[in-house]
């Protein structure tokens, strides 16, 4: 084969990381696909700019048609982020026959359908393993390692940011602010960290995670999602004195053809696997009717581990064009979209209420849950210092989300009841 031609559409951290695998493991690349790889073209936006990798000016543009029209690249490889500017960038470099490699989840996880429709009428090939958890080939594990399984549920940390977060909170008893400003200072959180803290980056991740899983269109907004920037370090004390460790969880499982995915924060007993992923790295837990349980864990984010994610899809890429089989790997989702109503949504909940201290007060607490089938796993009841209020701490059995729903809403409406004060979703042990 004749060398392979590379344009990248970005050079930060993540195109960086790309070039240095790509100069350094040339003879790997050489051995994996028989001829040399080369990066012909670089979108760039300050062509003076210090860089974090040697590269030869001349290979630099700041004009993308550099890239996308150039005859000579064969492979365009977009890790410049956006979503509207790139993906039009994209649908260009499609239409004219370039295979495309993105890390892009916010791009996937909205216009993924239709860019995977365009890459297959075009014959091209679009790979995207490093846009949901950097370094951990999850992906690429659903769609071929676990092609042949029926899988019924994942649920992993699928955002580095906000485990770092909950890790400090929960080892050293840091306050919400003071961890997200620490955070910020070592570069794992944003300047401006909603996407992260609200859990949209997350949510992005599981709408690609479930679509690929379960062979369905999912939809972003088919996503519910709520974020950490509500923790308190008095919940993850409870959480704890109760035996629980809380993470942000993205939840994707499907029962009788119906699917619900969700990413909120969870309480994990400390036993369960994922209970033990700490700092900025991602896990992810598979359940498959045939393999049983499965976790992939690594490095979520990060130069190199999400560079060796793309430089992996760009391998498959050339292997495809030695086959001769390039824009065939896409299959169409096998399954229409249903999702679960309210009404078949089942998960145990963690509540913490602020309650008057006085006699009955607990009865009439518990006689909502009681009317409604609503059973109690754990209670927990403790006194407010100089207040004549009281803590309940309740952990339920598996019980209907609109059930629950409910039983919020008539608490917030009972005498008894000084405040709601937080509700998060309980998993067990075993994923089912």
């Amino acid at each position: 084969m004749k060398a392979i031609h590379v344009g990248l559409l970005g050079l930060g951290t993540v195109g960086s990381g790309v070039v240095k695998i790509i100069e350094d493991h040339q003879d790997k690349l050489m051995h994996q696909v028989g001829c040399p790889v080369k990066v012909k073209k670089v979108l760039v936006k300050n062509i003076d700019k210090e860089r974090q990798v040697h590269i030869d000016e001349d290979i630099l543009t700041t004009n993308v048609d550099d890239v996308i029209k150039n005859p000579d690249i064969d492979v365009v490889i977009e890790v410049m982020g956006g979503v509207e500017e790139t993906r039009k960038h994209i649908i260009e470099a499609l239409q004219a026959k370039k295979h495309v490699v993105t890390a892009n989840k916010d791009l996937m996880a909205v216009y993924g359908t239709e860019l995977i429709s365009l890459a297959t009428e075009k014959g091209c090939d679009l790979f995207y393993e490093a846009s949901v958890a950097g370094g951990i080939p999850i992906l690429r594990s659903l769609v071929d390692g676990l092609a042949s399984d029926n899988i019924t549920k994942m649920m992993g940390i699928v955002n580095g940011t906000t485990n770092f977060i909950l890790t400090k909170m929960s080892k050293f008893g840091s306050a919400y602010d003071d961890v997200l400003k620490e955070a910020q200072e070592l570069g794992y959180a944003e300047a401006d960290p909603t996407s992260d803290v609200e859990g949209l980056d997350a949510a992005r991740k599981m709408a690609i995670l479930a679509r690929l899983g379960f062979s369905m269109h999912v939809d972003l907004e088919d996503v519910k999602a709520k974020g950490i920037s509500s923790v308190t370090d008095d919940d993850i004390s409870y959480s704890k004195r109760l035996g629980y460790t809380m993470k942000l969880i993205g939840i994707a499982q499907k029962e009788n053809g119906k699917i619900e995915v969700a990413v909120e924060p969870t309480l994990l007993p400390e036993s369960h696997p994922l209970a033990a992923v700490n700092d900025e790295y991602n896990a992810v837990y598979v359940y498959g009717e045939a393999v049983g349980e499965t976790m992939f864990y690594g490095p979520g984010a990060g130069s190199l581990p999400t560079a060796t994610s793309v430089v992996s899809d760009l391998v498959a890429v050339m292997k495809n064009m030695g086959l001769d089989v390039n824009g065939r790997s896409a299959i169409a989702p096998q399954f229409d979209k249903q999702l679960k109503s309210p009404e078949h949504i089942y998960a145990q909940h963690f509540l913490r209420i602020s309650a008057k201290d006085q006699v009955g007060a607990f009865a009439n607490i518990t006689s909502l849950f009681s009317e409604r089938g609503v059973s109690f796993e754990k209670i927990l009841q403790l006194p407010i210092k100089n207040s004549n209020l009281a803590d309940i701490v309740i952990v339920t059995h598996k019980a209907a989300q609109s059930d629950f729903e409910e039983i919020l809403q008539l608490l917030n409406d009972l005498e008894v009841v000084e405040e709601v004060k937080s509700t998060y979703r309980v998993e067990g042990n075993g994923l089912i």
